[in-house]
């Protein structure tokens, strides 16, 4: 007998609180996710398929324990009581590419009310090529294309793609202890970055990578046949050379590539602008007051980095989209249901209570 309240927090559990409510309210549907960065990031996806019979509250597991991450998440709190009115929202970190090698893949995989991210966390969205250059612009409110970022991370992409193939076949097989992670994200660390020279960074990783890759042959041998197997399956995943940068993880991606990257370009920038307006015509007074103005305006870089939705376009966000829709789908269907069964036994009850009456008399 569950003894815990959060044992009887299940979808049953909100869809009998959405009953109490009146006949036209809105119905709830409780998104539990696995940080408070988290929040914002699900909003965007499931805010806009809110309509006049449903609405999402997005939260935390719990609000009296501050466990966070996946396995709070799933495990310790959800595990297999999500339904129509509580889902699970995660980032999918290796499981999507795991393809159920493993348990907690399986569950991602397999549960229609568990909503993952397709690429490693959200932290890779918030890195998404084709949006850096407006997140600069928020930064710094400075229009001017001074780095290409989409090449960059095409091109640092296809250099880390080999590596990123032996790394999802090492954990498919089990041998994470042999290269981890954190030894992937150590070999495609680019070091010290440049904005003059970027293909020198890219060149760099490249070395590193055919390297690291040399003592996996060795360390594995004969698995070369497995290994372009995984590549195979991983591309029909969606998963292209030039867009390996949303698949490693996220906060590698964030903390040791984009946000530095995007700090000097963001200076530079700046100082392009702060030059301008030394550069104008007027006095010094008003070019303090301009200067000011403009430094007051500016951005953190990595509070504008979690805070924009460029990321949307991107055909893995639209992947999450069409999840979230047919889940609803599945979700109304089973809805409709389950109120149809009740109304007949709500039916069948009165009929039955009339017998019995007409009995008595």
């Amino acid at each position: 007998m569950a003894n815990r309240l959060k044992d009887n927090i299940t979808s049953d559990y909100f869809r009998a609180a959405n009953g109490m409510t009146a006949r036209r309210a809105r119905r709830r549907i409780v998104a539990y996710v696995e940080s408070y960065d988290d929040i914002y990031f699900w909003r965007t996806v499931l805010g806009p398929l809110e309509d006049d019979h449903r609405y999402f509250e997005v939260m935390l597991p719990s609000r009296q324990r501050l466990d966070r991450g996946k396995k709070s998440v799933l495990m310790n709190f959800i595990g297999t009581q999500v339904g129509p009115d509580m889902i699970a929202c995660v980032d999918a970190d290796y499981d999507y590419l795991l393809q159920g090698a493993t348990p907690a893949s399986r569950q991602i995989l397999r549960s229609p009310y568990v909503l993952h991210t397709y690429v490693y966390a959200i932290e890779n969205y918030q890195c998404y090529a084709p949006a850096l250059h407006n997140v600069c612009v928020m930064a710094t409110l400075n229009d001017s294309m001074v780095f290409d970022f989409e090449r960059f991370f095409s091109d640092f992409s296809r250099a880390c793609f080999p590596l990123l193939v032996w790394s999802v076949w090492a954990y498919r097989r089990g041998f994470h202890s042999q290269f981890s992670i954190s030894d992937f994200n150590q070999t495609t660390d680019p070091g010290r970055f440049t904005t003059k020279s970027p293909a020198e960074s890219v060149r760099r990783v490249a070395q590193k990578v055919q390297h690291r890759i040399a003592e996996l042959r060795r360390k594995f041998p004969g698995c070369e046949a497995e290994v372009a197997g995984v590549e195979r399956d991983m591309k029909h995943l969606g998963v292209l050379p030039e867009r390996t940068y949303l698949y490693m993880q996220g906060h590698h991606v964030f903390d040791v590539l984009t946000a530095p990257m995007l700090n000097k370009v963001c200076n530079m920038l700046r100082a392009q602008r702060q030059a301008e307006i030394l550069r104008a015509d007027g006095h010094n007074e008003q070019k303090r007051n301009e200067m000011a103005c403009y430094s007051h305006s500016q951005q953190d870089i990595k509070d504008m980095l979690k805070k924009h939705t460029g990321y949307t376009s991107a055909p893995e966000f639209q992947h999450i989209l069409n999840d979230a829709r047919r889940l609803l789908r599945q979700s109304d269907r089973l809805a409709a249901a389950l109120q149809q069964s009740g109304q007949q036994s709500h039916q069948e009850n009165n009929q039955e209570s009339e017998q019995q009456s007409n009995g008595t008399d």
